[in-house]
């Protein structure tokens, strides 16, 4: 069934608008997928803040275009493509994704990803889920901020503490 030009537009925008609004996308083969299945990896992914939509694939790269992303998808966009627009934490989301398809076994398949302005093979895409999430990345540059004045801290106190040790040691010797 052919879709009309208004409806083209329409979905042209609604691309755009997810593409504006991910970190990353990945892409995938769902042959053979029914719909409770593909239903059931939009609800785990929601919870992430990932958004899985079917796509048509010269829409989707209008709306690439739109964004300022001329990419050539043709090794990442084979036979039925459904993308998962990632949010914020990519590496969450590609974790979701993939710990579904070891459930749903061969119902999905990753076929590539874009991430900024680069094309993604498989194995590239599939190791975003090794990135660590937003919270992993904080608690690191966290600890890397506070490890210099925590280091100091300790230095200034060190001598006072060894005097303290010191005279503790002398006190209990002369008790003894």
């Amino acid at each position: 069934m052919a879709i009309s030009r208004q409806k083209k537009e329409e979905l042209v925008a609604l691309y755009s608008e997810y593409v504006q609004k991910s970190s990353a996308l990945v892409f995938t083969d769902y042959r053979g997928a029914t719909v409770g299945k593909i239903n059931s990896l939009r609800d785990k992914l929601r919870a992430t803040g990932t958004s899985y939509i079917v796509t048509k694939k010269t829409l989707l790269e209008l709306a690439l275009k739109q964004n300022g992303r001329n990419l050539d998808l043709s090794n990442v966009t084979d036979g039925s493509t459904a993308v998962a627009f990632l949010g914020e934490d990519i590496g969450t989301g590609v974790k979701a994704l993939k710990d579904w398809m070891k459930t749903e076994a061969d119902v999905v398949r990753i076929t590539g990803a874009v991430l900024e302005n680069d094309v993604l093979n498989v194995a590239q895409a599939e190791s975003l889920a090794d990135l660590p999430t937003r919270e992993q990345m904080l608690a690191t540059l966290l600890a890397t901020i506070i490890a210099p004045a925590s280091q100091l801290v300790r230095t200034i106190n060190e001598p006072g503490a060894s005097l303290a040790r010191v005279l503790k040691a002398q006190a209990d010797k002369e008790a003894a």
